[in-house]
């Protein structure tokens, strides 16, 4: 139960941090700062995280993160479950907390949908967004199983290596499609605009669950060949 619990926290803080600054200060693809402090939001919350709870669950907080490590054998299928879950309502309670803050405040939203993603970039293209979100995805998830690896001995630097991988992911994702590369932190946002009023984010969250979960799972595939021909060379 610790390790859900730790998943929820974890995933509470990505989205509460990470689409709460990019409500504040926007995606302008004109002026840039939007785009450079966002990234860096959701970079660094990874990067807290991962020295926080990473030693109770390893930090997955993201359901794509999940399923590569569930196909390279790393988690059971109980475990897995129940880290989609607790990551789910993670996402969901910081939408939540974000909205009522932003509500009880009358702050202004500069993203127009709690830090939803969307396709605007991508000139409404879904083949185009399902296609950025499973390459973005697939580099992301590929790092984390290099950097954890077992064989691998990257020291206490793990977290920071993964967290300025997702910053470098946010840079190219976000005037594309907003960056998803997590299920869990699109649906959560997705749900409270819903509540809210705005429906165009649901309406195309599929995308954001899809293609993340299909890049996570070529990752563990591509990996656990790499490391397996690596392994029979030695």
């Amino acid at each position: 139960m610790k390790k859900y619990i730790a998943e929820f926290i974890g995933t509470l803080s990505l989205v509460f941090l990470g689409c709460g600054t990019a409500m504040l200060v926007g995606c302008d693809a004109v002026l840039g700062s939007g785009y450079l402090l966002t990234a860096l939001a959701f970079g660094l919350t990874i990067v807290g995280m991962a020295y926080c709870v990473g030693n109770i669950s390893g930090c997955h907080i993201n359901p794509a993160v999940s399923l590569g490590c569930l196909i390279s054998g790393r988690m059971s299928g109980k475990d897995f479950i129940g880290y989609v879950i607790a990551q789910c309502l993670g996402a969901f309670a910081g939408s939540g907390l974000l909205a009522l803050i932003f509500n009880l405040g009358n702050v202004t939203d500069m993203t127009g949908g709690y830090g939803t993603n969307g396709l605007g970039g991508v000139n409404d293209s879904i083949a185009a967004g399902l296609l950025v979100e499973c390459i973005l995805t697939f580099f992301f998830v590929l790092v984390i199983l290099g950097v954890t690896s077992p064989k691998q001995n990257h020291g206490s630097f793990g977290g920071l290596i993964i967290g300025l991988t997702l910053v470098l992911i946010h840079i190219l994702g976000i005037g594309l499609t907003g960056t998803s590369v997590n299920p869990a932190r699109s649906l959560g946002p997705a749900i409270v605009a819903a509540i809210d009023g705005n429906s165009d984010p649901i309406s195309v969250v599929w995308v954001f669950i899809v293609a993340p979960l299909v890049g996570g799972a070529l990752a563990a595939i591509v990996y656990k060949a790499l490391e397996k021909d690596s392994t029979e060379k030695e």
